[in-house]
């Protein structure tokens, strides 16, 4: 029996960013240097694949240092961590290495630069997110206010509007940031941003992908966990950029194929915490299923790389 034609676009770039693959190589060059087990507060990426595979390895995964023994190293995940999280670490002498994502340490330093400057900040960001609780502990208690919506500016209540500044949360949708970004300017004319645009390059590349294959597809799938915030906002990129279904998957498992009954056309992305095995699973899903012509949609070439911390570099 033939199988129904398809045409599969493939989004680049996808998958795994720098910041994602200098935090697994962290953890295994730990592993490496120290034995096992290693612990790592916090997921050290928002992937249960990659997750299940380190702990497979000798990783221990806890949401708190108070978890941790004294005398085994902890690594603090990709997301970052408040400025406590450290502090608590050296007053116990524990061997610690810091896997945050240089691009968020950029957003943390920019914040303590204009905390120093005597400006009060505003983080744009998801209540909750480890990348949000991360910076606003990089001040004290009050000195970070978090928005989440162009509603939330106007009920934020400022210390004084002629001295504030603004830092983004760096997995958020452009679009949306656009939108908070425009209501702070009118409500505080006065509010500095960042040199550089927060959001990262990965989720931008990520994202303007999406835009050029969502309106081709009849249905997008986007390859990434459900607690990942850049995964997420590549599924909202893509209904908004006129592709009718959009849906979020962790495995080729969790294809609802009742809900792609007709298709003609499927793109496929991923987060960037998800590995490209994953999304070759996926591929081969419907490879099995349908008569695939594969296309590439390319709008960016990625050749970013950030080294590991030296501590990881030296001979054990």
């Amino acid at each position: 029996m033939s199988k129904p034609p398809l045409t599969l676009y493939l989004a680049a770039p996808r998958g795994f960013c720098a910041g994602v693959d200098r935090a697994i190589k962290i953890v295994e060059m730990a592993i490496t240097k120290w034995g096992a087990p290693v612990y790592v507060r916090h997921e050290i990426v928002h992937n249960k694949f990659v997750v299940d595979g380190l702990r497979e390895k000798g990783a221990v995964f806890v949401e708190e240092l108070s978890e941790c023994p004294d005398d085994r190293p902890v690594i603090f995940s990709a997301h970052g961590v408040p400025k406590s999280v450290p502090s608590a670490a050296q007053a116990r002498n524990m061997v610690y290495v810091d896997a945050t994502c240089p691009l968020v340490s950029k957003v943390h330093i920019e914040a303590q630069r204009h905390a120093d400057a005597g400006l009060q900040m505003i983080m744009i960001g998801h209540e909750g997110h480890p990348e949000t609780v991360g910076t606003m502990g990089q001040l004290p208690e009050g000195e970070v206010l978090l928005v989440e919506t162009p509603d939330d500016v106007a009920h934020v209540e400022v210390r004084d509007p002629a001295k504030l500044a603004y830092v983004t949360q760096t997995t958020l949708s452009i679009d949306d940031t656009a939108d908070i970004v425009t209501a702070l300017k009118a409500r505080f004319p006065d509010i500095v941003g960042p040199h550089k645009e927060d959001i990262c390059y990965a989720t931008t590349n990520r994202q303007e992908a999406v835009k050029a294959m969502a309106p081709k597809c009849d249905a997008m799938l986007v390859v990434g966990a459900p607690n990942s915030s850049n995964s997420k906002r590549l599924v909202e990129v893509g209904s908004r950029a006129g592709c009718a279904y959009a849906q979020l998957v962790q495995r080729a498992d969790d294809i609802d194929w009742r809900a792609l009954e007709g298709i003609t056309s499927i793109g496929i992305t991923a987060g960037a915490s998800a590995p490209e095995v994953l999304i070759n699973e996926v591929i081969d899903a419907f490879r099995a299923r349908y008569d695939v012509k594969e296309e590439l949609i390319e709008t960016a070439v990625e050749s970013v790389e950030f080294k590991v911390p030296r501590v990881l570099r030296e001979a054990g």
